[in-house]
């Protein structure tokens, strides 16, 4: 099994090679504008490196990996819109829509988040493609209770907002590994788990959400809590789960 790093390096080669459909002109440089923006690529990380734990590898997931990113960046591309989070820098670098105006860049996050479902169809049966459209549309449910200020049930606007699309990065790998549903329950556990752990760690490094709920010790704990039992799903997982394993010690332990 190949390392995270690795991995990592494998999706931005797969993403500079990657051939945007050309009829879409001149929107194709405020796309790679936007997914060449760098990031940790958490997400198709761990799509690749589930696929490898189950016993497959990493090239045969490459597809569904690049599309999870995608969509991950269609959706940072509309929050920093006005209408959203009105954000003007993103990693180090003016958002899109400074970038390229507010009309290209909304045109670009539609784009980010097609080429993405054109991409999930190259694995047979449909399994990839569902995996990420429903994720995608659990995301931006809860984004929608996000800017509405529907934020009682804060553990359940995260599962959706944050969690939906870290889990279906699992989900998406276990698919392009071939792994059949009854295989997955330990599996898709451990994706929960992961989702949690990554909003805590967020909410701590920004002392909103969680942080500003619970306090730095309580969204700490939650956070510690989140890793022992994402530890303890992957240990009820058949395969070779070191690289998840340290995946989930990285997220519990990032400062950024």
């Amino acid at each position: 099994m190949r390392a995270a790093d690795e991995l990592g390096a494998l999706v931005e080669s797969s993403l500079e090679e990657l051939e945007l459909t050309a009829e879409l002109g001149g929107l194709r440089e405020a796309m790679r504008y936007a997914y060449e923006a760098g990031g940790k690529r958490v997400r198709p990380v761990l799509c690749l490196a589930t696929a490898e734990a189950a016993g497959s590898s990493a090239e045969a997931a490459l597809p569904a990996a690049c599309a999870v990113e995608l969509v991950h960046t269609f959706s940072l591309v509309h929050d920093d819109l006005p209408a959203l989070d009105d954000d003007d820098e993103r990693r180090g670098r003016p958002s899109a829509h400074v970038a390229f105006g507010e009309g290209t860049a909304l045109l670009a996050g539609d784009a980010l988040l097609t080429e993405a479902l054109r991409l999930s169809l190259a694995y047979p049966g449909g399994a990839v493609t569902r995996e990420l459209t429903e994720a995608t549309l659990r995301m931006i449910g809860g984004q929608y209770r996000d800017v509405t200020g529907d934020d009682a049930d804060l553990a359940s606007l995260h599962r959706l907002k944050t969690g939906a699309l870290l889990s279906a990065s699992v989900g998406c790998g276990l698919w392009a590994a071939g792994v059949p549903e009854g295989g997955q329950p330990s599996w898709r556990a451990f994706g929960d788990e992961l989702g949690l752990l990554f909003q805590a760690v967020d909410d701590l490094l920004d002392g909103d959400g969680y942080a500003a709920r619970l306090g730095e010790d309580g969204a700490r704990a939650l956070a510690d809590e989140a890793a022992l039992r994402a530890h303890a799903r992957l240990a009820e997982v058949p395969g070779e789960t070191e690289v998840l394993a340290g995946l989930v010690d990285t997220l519990a332990a990032r400062t950024s």
